[in-house]
């Protein structure tokens, strides 16, 4: 089929495109380059160059004619959504409005969004975090990216276009942004591999719930056919410690100075891992990734991006 994703050149986004690439269906690429890098986009798929607050996305869709559209484009740091509330409301609300208006003018048949479970639940009664829990983000990234849930039921109910809801934990590995919400494994990994001290926010302690790219690429892959009106977490219902993450990059990476610690960071959830029964039964979707061999490969990219 054809489909459409934005935030294409981005890290998740790119392995998304892969993904859909190898599966053979035909895929086009819409990403304003402000994080995403040209080169991650393959020569298969036809990029466009456009923010999806652009009044030339409407362009895009008529040419391409998609019948699914995989949303990944967002603005996507929870520090910096503190400091530009305005501009996360902007790109992750309006745009994606955007994008829905198009998904209407133009037929689009299901939209497939990336939503958050790290930041949408705030801080958990319990765990693991179930779609049942709670929506109380502590921080304008989780709250902006939860917002547009709402709008998908309404165009789900008002003009028949389908969706699955795919909330992500922190996602870990190959081409990772340093600068997103989930960096600290790229951070972590360039700074030993540099000979530089890792700097570990608060205590180290906080827990997260860390997947491997790859593992996040193939929910939307069964998503294009699969979990329709559904809300989904994709985790793995085991909470790492940053602390630990840090020991397993130093043996990696042969890195043997200590860490050091910063402040902790501004509306960050002390421990998170999301529940993700739902999506096993909606998609037939499991980790397949165990972290030890997730962290092993991203290390072996960015030792390779070193030598180049």
């Amino acid at each position: 089929m054809k489909v459409l994703v934005t935030g294409g050149a981005g890290f998740i986004g790119s392995h998304v495109v892969d993904l859909f690439l190898d599966a053979g269906h035909q895929v086009c690429v819409v990403d304003d380059l402000s994080t995403g890098r040209r080169e991650n986009v393959p020569p298969a798929a036809r990029l466009y160059p456009v923010d999806i607050r652009d009044p030339g996305l409407a362009d895009v869709f008529a040419a391409e004619r998609p019948e699914v559209v995989s949303h990944q484009a967002a603005r996507a740091n929870v520090r910096e959504s503190f400091e530009k509330p305005v501009l996360y409301a902007d790109v992750n609300v309006t745009g994606s409005v955007h994008v829905l208006e198009c998904c209407r003018r133009f037929g689009v048949r299901k939209l497939i969004y990336a939503s958050t479970g790290g930041a949408v639940y705030g801080e958990p009664e319990r765990l693991p975090v179930s779609e049942a829990h709670p929506v109380r983000p502590l921080d304008p990234y989780g709250a902006s990216k939860h917002h547009v849930e709402h709008y998908l039921e309404i165009y789900r109910a008002s003009f028949g276009i389908g969706y699955t809801v795919l909330r992500y934990p922190n996602v870990y590995g190959p081409r990772q942004d340093p600068y997103g919400e989930a960096g600290v494994v790229a951070i972590f990994a360039g700074r030993m591999l540099n000979g530089e001290p890792p700097v570990i926010n608060g205590t180290g302690d906080q827990e997260r719930d860390f997947v491997y790219v790859a593992d996040v690429a193939r929910a939307n892959l069964l998503a294009l056919e699969r979990g329709d009106g559904e809300i989904l977490n994709i985790g793995s219902g085991v909470g790492t410690s940053v602390n630990a993450i840090c020991a397993m990059l130093q043996e990696l990476t042969g890195y043997g100075g200590p860490a050091e610690h910063g402040p902790p960071k501004h509306g960050e959830v002390y421990r998170i891992c999301l529940d993700a029964t739902r999506a096993r039964a909606a998609l037939g979707w499991v980790p397949q990734t165990h972290l030890p061999q997730g962290l092993a490969r991203t290390v072996e990219y960015f030792r390779q991006r070193r030598l180049q």
